[in-house]
């Protein structure tokens, strides 16, 4: 399994619920093949460098995990139909380990 971290945004003026759904969809996502969350941080509401949606601010999360590459279709995927994010990266990071 290879090292990836997703680092996504959806509206400050969501629901916990609506955030807590999406952080479930993700955890799902991840780990249906084997995958492992490593960690979760909230990094709670930042100023956006431009407008989008007409929104200035987002409210990002940053989540560190291992999965298999097959993977990362799916999750890009889930998180492009999924309308409370606004906008996401995922990227393959160095293994820490």
């Amino acid at each position: 399994m290879k090292a990836y971290e997703l680092l996504y945004f959806v509206d400050p003026a969501a629901t916990e619920e609506v955030r807590a759904g999406v952080s479930k969809r993700i955890e799902v996502a991840v780990t249906t093949d084997g995958g492992v969350i490593d960690s979760v941080e909230d990094w709670g509401k930042r100023k956006l460098a431009y407008e989008i949606d007409g929104l200035t601010e987002g409210d990002y999360i940053l989540i560190n995990f291992h999965a298999d590459p097959t993977q990362i279709a799916e999750l890009d995927r889930v998180l492009r139909i999924n309308d409370a994010v606004k906008r996401h990266m995922i990227v393959r990071r160095d293994d820490k380990e």
